[in-house]
């Protein structure tokens, strides 16, 4: 009897010692670098694409998605830009939403980072998540199309290692987003920089911060996150694709 009323002291003790508990996202600091790292699950957590509303109009800003999703009876509890697109906010590569495509995957080498191969695609279906590079999608998804996608690149971590054009000297530094998964698949996460960084440092954040073995830059000169829980709304240029974080509001 003594040693379960200690038992239930102790356990009593290190809760209330803990303190409430931690939200998705986190600050984070890696080589000298501070981050804002959000991570969620995505077969208890409903992360979505979005990039127009029922009029065609692009949402563009997260205030205008946030309006969105609560005239829907949702609440938006995270959002960050996703993946690059064109003056008039069509996306550079594959986009899929609620399994319908706008855009085709694009599998040839261009301009920019978006063609610094391998590239690859963050895709959303059935409680799961993944980063896959382009040709590997092509061969595993391109029949059996994901609920939500988008392409971009280029890929930060592939398979474990960098990306073999990433230069630890490269002197292109900015604020820079991006999406790892984890080996596992239970966990994605969202980061942004909140100082500028080359993108050598920014996949090593992914591949020895985080650790995982899959990774895809999203974009650098429009990078933009919301976490209200943080009060952080960040506005500027109009966005293409968003990816977001949804909640049934709770009546």
């Amino acid at each position: 009897m003594i040693r379960a009323l200690l038992l239930t002291a102790l356990a009593a003790f290190l809760t209330a010692c803990s303190g409430p508990e931690e939200g998705p996202c986190r600050n984070q600091t890696f080589e000298s670098v501070p981050y804002l790292v959000c991570s969620f699950d995505p077969a208890s957590d409903d992360i979505r694409l979005f990039l127009r509303d029922e009029t065609g109009v692009p949402f563009g800003q997260f205030d205008r998605l946030s309006n969105y999703v609560a005239a829907k009876g949702g609440s938006l509890v995270f959002a960050m830009n996703a993946g690059m697109y064109h003056e008039d906010r069509r996306p550079v590569g594959l986009y899929v939403e609620e399994e319908q495509s706008e855009m085709g995957l694009v599998k040839t080498p261009g301009p920019g980072n978006f063609g610094m191969l391998p590239n690859g695609v963050f895709w959303i279906d059935g409680g799961k998540a993944g980063v896959t590079e382009t040709l590997a999608y092509a061969q595993q998804r391109m029949d059996d199309p994901p609920r939500f996608a988008t392409q971009s690149g280029p890929m930060l971590v592939i398979d474990g290692e960098l990306h073999p054009v990433l230069n630890p000297d490269g002197t292109s530094i900015r604020r820079r987003n991006g999406v790892g998964v984890s080996a596992d698949g239970r966990r994605v996460y969202f980061v942004i920089s909140d100082a500028p960084v080359n993108f050598h440092s920014f996949a090593r954040l992914f591949k020895d911060g985080l650790g995982v073995p899959n990774a895809l830059y999203l974009d650098g000169a429009v990078s933009k996150v919301y976490a209200p829980a943080l009060e952080r709304n960040e506005s500027g240029l109009d966005m293409g694709p968003i990816v977001g974080v949804v909640r049934e509001t709770k009546k």
